[in-house]
């Protein structure tokens, strides 16, 4: 049970529920909802048009995990496993959409948008959310859930009973 209660284990401020809300209720729940009910816009059509490849099955495959993993860090369950999918998505969103706004070009297998603007200021003006998520799921990753978390609860139950036990 100890490399589980690791896991779970915060030293975070119960404030880091703000964090929480705004990576998960703000952010990747409702993105994920849209790739599913609005597939040629936000799923598998922006995929193909991305160049993101077997699109019909990455579109509602990344909405779901968008949809678990923003439920599980709203309400602060398994916290740091759920950010890591969504660190992977935002690192796969960098590169597959800002890189080539970066770049002026295709990149690898993905595609230009057509921007009135491309460079380095174009592309940090897209990327802020971009950046922004990844840092709060790097963020949660390293620090967990925070003290008003499922996961705190579930931790001071294990080391509870695990004290009662010895």
């Amino acid at each position: 049970m100890k490399p589980f209660a690791n896991i779970l284990q915060t030293n975070a401020s119960g404030w880091t529920i703000l964090v929480r809300l705004l990576v998960g209720l703000i952010v990747f729940l409702p993105e994920g909802i849209q790739k599913i009910i609005f597939p040629e816009i936000l799923g598998a059509g922006r995929f193909t048009n991305i160049g993101i490849p077997y699109p019909a099955i990455m579109g509602p495959f990344v909405g779901a995990v968008e949809i678990i993993c923003g439920a599980l860090i709203i309400f602060g369950l398994l916290t740091r496993l759920a950010s890591i999918p969504l660190i992977i998505t935002m690192i796969v969103a960098i590169i597959s959409t800002k890189v080539p706004m970066l770049l002026g070009h295709d990149f690898w297998i993905f595609h230009l948008p057509k921007l009135a603007r491309y460079g380095f200021w174009s592309m940090s003006h897209e990327a802020r959310a971009d950046f922004t998520m990844l840092l709060a799921c790097v963020y949660l990753l390293i620090e967990g859930a925070g003290k008003w978390s499922v996961d705190e609860h579930i931790n001071k139950a294990i080391l509870t009973r695990n004290s009662t036990s010895v």
